[in-house]
């Protein structure tokens, strides 16, 4: 049996593919537990309990962000220190950013859970769609900690070179989610209480497991123990994980923004149609997030030893991927979109039919997606969170505000659609902008 890639390795295509793969699956089989939860919900308890879920999850999302920020940029710090040959520090790191992620999800769970009504009713839900969302909103804000945790792991598993470790965790808390789905949804008839129900023992899955393993004495590089505060350390690891931070909380605001005009233009059938575009626009854009997840570490490490060729080479090999891996997705997109949307909704003609035209219009967003994940994670890995940020500003907000603001007033409700494509698409330009203006900086 081969051995599994090591940080420190010089990367080959086939090598590099044998690394990401598990958080690559890893990120996949999380968006496919996602979809589950919406496909119970929308043909079990109707169109809008299903809309209340995926008006509700943008808000969620947001509470889950400590864990983006010190997963993704307390892995490219935590990775620098390893190539440097600090260990000690390496761990001491890991510590105080799972301990303070932790205690950060916590405080916003509760406070979600005490103003979700309100912040719903900003929000623009009313009626029945208020009610389901609230429900469904504070029995998940009770999990925020578990979610932090979960988005935290999902980085540190591959720092630790333990990334199918990662990928059997999420496994699991994926069929739980599924099964529990199945059971509370499917056969009680639970409805949105039994989705959210399923989705909080998942995530605590996917959150525990991951802290009683490092908790524990493991073969990993990283082992959770005794730390000491470090405001610098933690700044440096928000900073740097910024445009991680930047993309969920704007991604979520954006989402927000989409439900928002679709309510105004097509009522609660438009946010349906939206939440299944979302479900499974993720599971595609999964692949580049996990494959990133992966890369991170490893320019990390070799930022910290100013292995300057293996930059050149990882930069190299992975826009190859991102570029191939796209071409795939717009394909598989193209063929499946009438599937996919009779799978969710094809019990109402016309909103699968909606479905079906958002589906087949956002496709073409995926070329630029990978870019644009790619190059932000690029310089964040490289422990510049000030450029990431900006990539990631533009892709998730200044873009994607304007198109979704403008669009439509020229297209009505197909330019809601277009805009996905239009803001990305711009967002590839930027990045290609700023590899070129730092190439000499970082010699990659």
């Amino acid at each position: 049996m081969r051995a599994s890639p090591k940080l420190s390795d010089h990367f080959t295509f086939q090598k590099l593919m044998r690394f990401t793969l598990p958080t690559m699956l890893m990120m996949v089989f999380m968006s496919v537990y996602g979809v589950v939860d919406g496909f119970f919900v929308s043909n079990y308890a109707g169109e809008t309990p299903f809309s209340a879920v995926n008006f509700t999850w943008p808000l969620l999302m947001i509470l889950c962000a400590p864990g983006f920020v010190f997963g993704s940029g307390g892995s490219a710090l935590i990775s620098k220190t390893l190539g440097e040959g600090n260990g000690e520090k390496a761990n001491r790191l890991f510590s105080l950013f799972v301990y303070f992620s932790a205690a950060l999800g916590l405080v916003l769970g509760v406070a979600a859970f005490i103003f979700m009504r309100p912040l719903l009713v900003a929000m623009g839900a009313s009626g029945g769609l208020l009610g389901y969302s609230v429900l469904y909103g504070r029995i998940l804000a009770l999990a925020t900690p578990f979610g932090v945790l979960q988005a935290v792991f999902q980085s540190y598993f591959s720092v630790a070179e333990r990334s199918r470790a990662g990928l059997w965790v999420t496994v699991a808390s994926g069929v739980a989610n599924m099964i529990l789905d199945l059971v509370f949804v499917g056969v009680f008839r639970w409805g949105i209480v039994g989705a959210a129900a399923a989705t909080f023992i998942s995530q605590a899955v996917g959150g525990g497991v991951p802290l009683i393993y490092f908790a524990r004495k493991n073969s990993s590089l990283l082992r959770l123990g005794k730390t000491r505060w470090d405001g610098k350390a933690l700044v440096r690891g928000a900073t740097n994980g910024a445009s991680e931070m930047l993309s969920s909380i704007t991604s979520s605001l954006v989402s927000m923004l989409y439900n928002f005009q679709l309510l105004r233009y097509a009522g609660e059938r438009g946010v349906a149609a939206y939440g299944v575009l979302m479900y499974v626009n993720f599971i595609f854009i999964s692949v580049f997030i996990g494959f990133t997840m992966g890369t991170t570490p490893i320019i990390g490490y070799h930022y910290g030893a100013q292995d300057h060729a293996e930059l050149r080479n990882m930069k190299r090999k992975s826009i190859f991927f991102v570029l191939g891996a796209a071409a795939v997705m717009l394909t598989a997109a193209l063929l499946l979109g009438g599937v996919i949307s009779r799978l969710f909704v094809g019990y109402d003609a016309d909103l699968m039919a909606l479905s079906h035209r958002a589906f087949m219009i956002c496709a073409f967003s995926f070329p630029f997606a990978g870019f644009g994940i790619f190059a932000s994670a690029f310089f964040t890995a490289l422990n510049n969170g000030l450029v990431s940020g900006v990539l990631s500003g533009m892709r998730t907000i200044v873009f994607q505000v304007a198109a979704i603001l403008l669009l439509p007033l020229a297209f009505g409700l197909d330019g809601i659609w277009f805009s996905v494509v239009a803001a990305e698409a711009a967002a590839m330009l930027a990045s290609v902008a700023a590899l070129a203006i730092f190439k000499r900086r970082y010699r990659y």
